[in-house]
């Protein structure tokens, strides 16, 4: 069958439209997942209870995110961040360029727009983890498909060992006499863990920029502890899925269905039981962390690979409409997009902004959600109409080229 159609780039390269349609179906779909990290203390985007969840809407929204979105769009970032690098190093060498350096110097500039994106914007930054990470996976990039899937499953066992030594410490704490501080911790209802965040996130600028600068340590390991491995898996597993055919859209209709199906079968079941655990214990804050956090784990990936196959048996033997262009646009402006989420929903919810932080509910936030799609989808294509490339794909493309890009389209 033939591969979804190709498009030269703003270097009269080629892109694989369907890689661009799945990176911009995940940026939506993270979009999804961090609506309530945006709008509510942290510990309400694991624990329902913990702030905006108590009526029975906003617990079916958190049971259908749980099961359906949490994870499975970050890992699919990471999949194709895996990928994409491939692709950019074999396009530069095969332009006569040294493709190892250019994805180190890539991912040294998008470590230092994730930061400063944690810093001045939002906490919940994934760019600077993706950059290091990027640099640990080109150590690999050489591997055949098969070495690189064992690699990734080695990577995702050792990531579910870490996160289950943390759930064995934390039962531990449980039951000894800091379990009152670690409930204030995981946010249990009233705690002052929740009230400082509120009062923070409802303040000034200032004081948010300074909390994440003194937290920035924390911030730092706690991501190499608890995600790298996870999305270092996921990159290696993105370059199996690209070596292999999978993301090159060379696989029959019908396989990526087949894939699509039995990774949903094995994914599915158990997410849907840890969520009904989680709702059926009243979501207890220490049970409730490690389903969220731990348990779910292993059944993330499977469901990511089954997204994955579903989007492009969605594209397979055929050319994207009006709606997939306009997602496709998205997914080419991904960093753009991403980033200016940030800058809105901060003004949204921020106290240096609108102020709104913590005064909807779950499902009321995910009534925002639409509209920002919405958004994406109206101004990413006309913006690709005029101009190569997005804001923000344009200054990290110059300054890994340490020379400013052309940035308007010829007519």
């Amino acid at each position: 069958m033939p591969a979804p159609t190709p498009f030269p780039d703003a270097s009269g390269q080629e892109r694989n439209r369907a890689i661009d349609i799945a990176r911009g179906f995940a940026v939506m779909g993270i979009m999804l997942m961090n609506i309530v990290a945006f709008s509510m203390p942290d510990a309400a985007y694991i624990n329902p209870d913990a702030w905006g969840g108590s009526g029975l809407a906003d617990r079916i929204a958190w049971f259908l995110a749980f099961v359906l979105v949490d994870g499975k769009m970050r890992g699919l970032f990471a999949l194709l961040f895996g990928a994409s690098m491939l692709m950019l190093m074999d396009r530069t060498e095969m332009a006569g360029g040294d493709g190892r350096q250019r994805h180190i110097i890539r991912c040294f500039w998008l470590a230092l727009i994730g930061l400063a994106h944690y810093l001045l914007l939002w906490w919940g930054d994934i760019l600077a983890l993706y950059a290091l990470v990027g640099l640990v996976a080109l150590a690999f990039a050489g591997k055949q498909p098969m070495q690189l899937v064992k690699l990734s499953f080695l990577a995702f066992a050792l990531q579910f060992l870490l996160l289950a030594l943390l759930m064995a410490s934390l039962y531990q704490v449980a039951g000894t006499a800091g379990a009152a501080r670690l409930l204030d911790q995981l946010g249990e209802p009233g705690s002052a863990e929740v009230a400082r965040e509120l009062a923070l996130y409802r303040g000034g600028w200032g004081g948010t920029v300074a909390d994440k600068a003194a937290n920035l340590p924390v911030w730092a390991m706690s991501g190499l502890h608890y995600m790298a491995l996870e999305v270092l898996g996921f990159m290696l597993l993105g370059m199996a899925m690209l070596k292999g055919g999978f993301l090159t859209g060379n696989w029959p209709r019908d396989l990526y269905v087949a894939t699509a199906r039995h990774c949903f079968l094995i994914g599915l079941p158990p997410m849907i039981a840890l969520g009904v655990w989680a709702w059926a214990g009243g979501f207890a804050p220490v049970t409730t962390f490690g389903i969220v956090f731990a348990w779910s784990f292993p059944f993330r990936i499977p469901l990511t690979v089954g997204v994955a196959a579903l989007i492009f048996a969605l594209l397979a033997d055929r050319t994207p409409g009006a709606l997939l262009t306009r997602v496709e646009a998205v997914g080419r402006m991904a960093l753009s997009n991403y980033l200016a989420t940030s800058v809105v929903m901060t003004a949204l919810f921020y106290g240096w902004g609108l102020g709104l932080f913590g005064w909807l509910s779950r499902a009321q936030v995910y009534g925002v959600v639409p509209l920002v799609w919405i958004a994406m989808l109206l101004w990413s294509k006309p913006w690709l109409g005029r101009f190569r490339y997005g804001p923000l794909e344009w200054l990290w493309r110059s300054l890994t080229l340490l020379a400013p890009q052309p940035m308007m389209r010829k007519n």
